[in-house]
């Protein structure tokens, strides 16, 4: 399974929350890196249990909804 690293950007869905996960890429001409985000929405059984800023590890799973993929792990 896939794991990915983010910081928690919303948190309002009831037991969804939406991490923001970023990383570096490297300019293919100028070799200078710079910084991509992107989001992902992940299921969580416990929604009172996370905070905007809180930095969690989320896992690779089957859909569960139209933009679910992921579930906490940590």
């Amino acid at each position: 399974m896939r794991t990915k690293t983010g910081t928690i950007t919303s948190n309002k869905m009831q037991k969804t929350i939406v991490i923001s996960v970023t990383t570096y890429k490297r300019h293919s001409k100028y070799k200078k890196r710079y910084m991509v985000s992107k989001k992902f929405y992940a299921h969580c059984d416990d929604p009172g249990k996370y905070n905007i800023g809180d930095t969690i590890t989320i896992e690779e799973t089957k859909p569960i909804s139209k933009l679910k993929r992921w579930k906490v792990t940590s």
